[in-house]
């Protein structure tokens, strides 16, 4: 049997072999704790895991206004949908290499099996399985291709699930058909809501300007077309008047564009977002306000930390020096993202005086974006030069040289000892500082709800409809009378007889003179040389008519000849071709309006309109023996008219000239012609 005995001796010294071991380990091993502690995620996904420890669901509260944490029941919920353990974080946006590093880093400090979603503003951003067989990478995969980019981080979580329960075969299917062009946005933009409200007050204008303008004008149209008929041409009155079907249609038309576009443009919201609650908006500010309490350096534990713990000591030291200073005071430092979907829109002026409207302490507030690397200072009630602080903050500490922006950390801890040797630096003032009045925190209903489409842009498109309403009436107006004139040119047509009591005028132009008698003349011409059977009253008028007009209907077009020589020459061409073509009795035409055409009655009408009137057995047209008739008074009125010099006109019956005739016959007022020549 073996005994071991232990002598004092050989105890002390296996007591110091101990204690040298020990010492080595110690050695060993602290380089790499400290390593590990100042590795930017371990601190990140350490926060995380004791989050998801407490509950498998953890929404951030950096993004109220697209992902409040009210929603988290909601996230618990399809969570439950995918039959595995699921954990899900909501976190600004990481990036897709660091996405997935963080949800693996997570995983390693939870030390549990599960399905591991990390959602950002967009919708699912990266996804891994640890100890469960689904296909996760799969299902993110058709998230991406399947949805809009704005369909929102819950629904994208919804069609997740929806993916991720599939058999891995199925799945894979899934994510290669969505491999395609990404579909259509769901919601619009204020932009959008612009355009939009723009197209309909152009139309609401423009449409129903443009029918009360064009009504009178497609009328004239209709009845100056060959195929016209004196009933369709007879003046219409009360319901039937071209203004007041033309004031229907457009009353209508304003209805029917209102009410179209209230239903096409039906859209409210701009996103998917839910309104976030009071607690949503105020959750973040009072965490951060918790933490400066304890400490004025307050570094978000959601996000990757850039201060290791040799920098982070270095600016407790200097803000305690600073604060210790004469001209000094508190220098309280947050390191949190700003993200524009945070509760103050991503504006680091409104996240500062928020917190510290909430702390209640004077000094200079510091916010720090680990994100983008930038450094805000905004000075409350110390003696300092604000606008050293702010407008005159150099660059490279506001924003970070070129070395800065290339670095992982953005060289916070650098910028940040940096910043408090110019806050050292700054003047001081006689009296306390305060930043100048800040734009209140928008409104989150600001953020999802679109304006009304009668607003913003409607206004300006109002007046643009009604412009154009007027410049296409001005087109129509150039276009119809460019295809009337070439169509009279190219073959004028003259008005059937049965129309030109009520087409022609009373008080016709020289212009409309010289093309009436081109017209009918060229007519004649043309009946004149297909007719076989010439009678002798229409020989007469048609040698009188072309004696009058030089021999050739194309000298009407260039002669200043007189007015009266030129209702001459209408009255006689279109009685010569009345009579070659039988259409009626040429004889006489209408004495009150020679433009009236042929006539074969004769009937005592009113010439004057003093008292007594006087009157004459004269031959009329049969409107104007009804209105000889009815409204005896009012014929004077009708008698046609000619230019005069002085841009006076005067009665046809009242000039000494070839129409003195007039009531006499064609065959009388061709003898006149005669003998002027």
């Amino acid at each position: 049997m073996l005994t071991l005995r232990f002598t004092p001796a050989r105890g002390i010294r296996t007591a110091l072999l101990l204690c040298l071991c020990a010492l080595a380990a110690l050695l060993f091993t602290a380089p790499q704790a400290r390593a590990a502690s100042d590795d930017p995620v371990t601190a990140q996904a350490s926060y995380l895991a004791e989050r998801l420890r407490e509950n498998p669901v953890h929404v951030t509260d950096q993004l109220p206004r697209v992902v409040p944490r009210s929603t988290a029941p909601d996230f618990a919920r399809l969570a439950q949908r995918t039959g595995v353990p699921t954990y899900v974080v909501v976190l600004p946006y990481q990036g897709s290499s660091a996405s997935e590093e963080l949800l693996t880093a997570v995983h390693d400090r939870l030390g549990r099996d599960g399905l591991y979603v990390l959602i950002d503003e967009t919708g699912v951003a990266a996804a891994s399985d640890h100890g469960v067989n689904v296909p996760a990478e799969h299902a993110a995969t058709a998230v991406q291709g399947e949805l809009p980019y704005d369909a929102g981080p819950l629904l994208s979580f919804e069609r997740f699930t929806d993916v991720v329960t599939l058999t891995p075969e199925e799945a894979e299917g899934r994510a290669e058909a969505a491999s395609g062009p990404a579909p259509e946005g769901m919601y619009i933009g204020s932009a959008e809501r612009d355009d939009q409200s723009f197209a309909t007050g152009a139309l609401l204008t423009g449409v129903p300007l443009s029918i009360l303008l064009l009504a009178p004008l497609v009328h004239r149209w209709r009845r100056r077309r060959p195929s016209a008929t004196p009933a369709s041409l007879k003046r219409r009155r009360g319901l039937r008047h071209p203004l007041f079907l033309g004031t229907v249609a457009a009353v209508l038309a304003a209805g029917a564009i209102a009410g179209t576009a209230s239903l096409v443009f039906d859209e409210t919201k701009s996103s998917a977002a839910p309104p976030p609650t009071a607690a949503d908006l105020s959750s973040r500010i009072e965490r951060v306000v918790t933490g400066l309490r304890d400490d004025p350096v307050y570094l978000d534990p959601e996000s990757c930390r850039f201060l290791d713990a040799r920098r982070l000591d270095r600016l407790h030291e200097r803000v305690r020096a600073f604060g210790a200073m004469d001209g000094g005071g508190p220098v309280f430092v947050t390191v949190v993202p700003q993200p524009s979907d945070s509760e103050t829109r991503g504006r680091p002026d409104l996240f500062a005086a928020a917190v510290h409207g909430k702390l209640g302490k004077d000094g200079v507030y510091v916010v720090a974006d680990p994100g983008t690397g930038t450094i805000d200072v905004v000075n409350f009630g110390l003696r300092l030069d604000s606008d050293h602080l702010t407008t005159d903050l150099p660059e490279p500490l506001a924003w970070g040289d070129s070395r800065a922006r290339g670095a992982d950390d953005h060289l916070l801890g650098e910028r940040l000892d940096a910043l408090m040797t110019h806050l050292e630096k700054t003047p001081r003032t006689k009296s306390a500082e305060f930043p100048h009045v800040m734009d209140a925190t928008p409104d989150p209903a600001d953020d999802t709800n679109l304006p009304p489409l009668f607003s913003g842009e409607f206004l300006p498109g109002l007046a643009l409809g009604a412009v154009g309403a007027v410049l296409l009436f001005l087109v129509a107006v150039g276009g119809l009378g460019v295809v009337l004139a070439v169509s009279d040119r190219r073959n004028p047509t003259p008005t059937p007889l049965a129309l030109l009591p009520i087409l022609e005028p009373t008080h016709p132009t020289r212009c409309h003179l010289r093309r009436v008698a081109y017209t009918e003349l060229k007519a004649l011409e043309r009946v004149w040389a297909t007719t076989a059977r010439r009678a002798t009253l229409a020989r007469e008028c048609r040698q009188a008519a072309l004696l009058l007009a030089n021999g050739s209907p194309d000298v009407l077009r260039t002669a200043s000849l007189p007015a009266d020589t030129l209702v001459a020459v209408v009255v006689l061409a279109r009685a010569a071709r009345v009579l070659l073509t039988g259409e009626a009795e040429a004889d006489l035409c209408c004495a009150v309006n020679p433009l009236h055409g042929p006539t074969a009655a004769r009937h005592h009408v009113r010439v004057s309109p003093g008292e007594p009137p006087r009157r004459r057995w004269l031959p009329v047209c049969t409107p104007c023996k009804d209105t000889a008739v009815v409204e005896p008074a009012t014929l004077p009125d009708t008698f046609m008219t000619l230019p005069a010099p002085r841009r006076s006109r005067t009665r046809y019956d009242e000039t000494a000239g070839l129409l003195t005739s007039v009531p006499d016959g064609v065959a009388a007022l061709a003898a006149a012609a005669r003998a002027r020549r």
